[in-house]
């Protein structure tokens, strides 16, 4: 293991890569499909270990939509995302919505992979 390994992922993970501003309409979208927005900055070690520590932790058949924001190929996405939903930007950060609407966000060391899938669990 390299100086910056932090582990194998648990999960095969299918990122649904956001590089469109037309994708942020999708998580606003009233569907019964939670959607999950990890915004990482691939210049940052606190965010590569967030996302590390979240791939790993991450419940496997969870009901989710994992949405990946690279913020330094596409910051724009972000600040429509902090525009539409209130949130300031933060990195990295987690946000997560149900059926369009905002239920959780949190970044840096506060993100946690068992929390945001319980959120999900316990939305009716």
């Amino acid at each position: 293991m390299g100086m910056f390994s932090f582990g194998s992922k648990k999960n095969d993970f299918s990122w649904i890569r956001m590089i469109g501003a037309d994708q942020v309409e999708q998580l606003f979208e009233k569907d019964s499909r939670a959607k999950l927005v990890f915004k990482h900055s691939t210049r940052c070690s606190i965010s590569s270990m967030a996302l590390s520590r979240f791939e790993k932790e991450w419940p496997e058949n969870t009901p989710c939509d994992l949405y990946f924001l690279d913020l330094i190929a596409h910051r724009n996405i972000s600040d429509l995302i902090a525009q539409r939903s209130g949130v300031t930007h933060q990195s990295p950060q987690v946000i997560l919505f149900v059926d369009g609407d905002l239920i959780y966000n949190n970044s840096h060391n506060g993100i946690s992979a068992a929390e945001i899938a319980l959120q999900i669990h316990s939305k009716p």
